[in-house]
């Protein structure tokens, strides 16, 4: 979820039809927090090895929609979000109304992307990665400013929920700088 993300599709005539069609029904639906186009393409690319894919935070599917487009045949992708429920035409797509955590009965997943509960933002723990990923499976937690410092800081604190990413000792993580004022953090879970 990205403020203004949905208006930085305007004029767009390179998405892949599932992408477009998303971005569309979130424009009329008035909802203007999609992932930023950036951000899909490297969901797109990250789909495309994982057979099994979770997201929390649906809201109008974007983001679901780049990773579908990019994602292997006879794979698996599961959405939940609190709020929406979308339609999305690609039969290997199931999407659910519910709380985040509901989403770890589908866990394993070879990619989990946590765009709506999971990323230990705000007043939640972040989920533990070796109960919802296989061992190789990346984690994806966007909507971050990039870092400047170390350690990265939030409000003027350290910023616990990044530091816990980054540093956690099952994981081998990156922040990666996905626009000018964007970045997004990709860890791989080693078992």
């Amino acid at each position: 979820m990205s403020i203004s993300g949905t208006a930085q599709y305007e004029n767009r005539t390179d998405l892949p039809p599932l992408v477009a069609r998303a971005v569309e029904a979130a424009r009329r639906a008035g909802f203007e927090t999609s992932c930023v186009p950036a951000q899909g393409r490297l969901l797109q690319v990250l789909a495309g090895g994982a057979m099994r894919i979770g997201e929390t935070g649906t809201g109008y599917a974007v983001g679901l929609a780049w990773m579908a487009s990019g994602a292997p045949p006879g794979a698996r992708l599961f959405s939940i979000d609190r709020s929406t429920a979308p339609e999305l035409d690609d039969p290997r797509v199931e999407i659910r109304r519910g709380d985040w955590r509901e989403l770890k009965a589908e866990a394993p997943f070879d990619l989990l992307v946590l765009d709506g509960g999971g990323q230990g933002k705000g007043d939640e723990p972040p989920l533990d990665p070796a109960e919802w990923l296989r061992p190789g499976g990346v984690v994806v937690i966007d909507d971050i400013t990039p870092m400047t410092s170390w350690p990265p800081r939030h409000d003027g604190r350290p910023d616990e929920a990044r530091l816990y990413w980054l540093e956690h000792p099952r994981l081998r993580t990156a922040e990666i700088r996905i626009t000018p004022d964007a970045a997004t953090l990709v860890g791989t879970y080693i078992g």
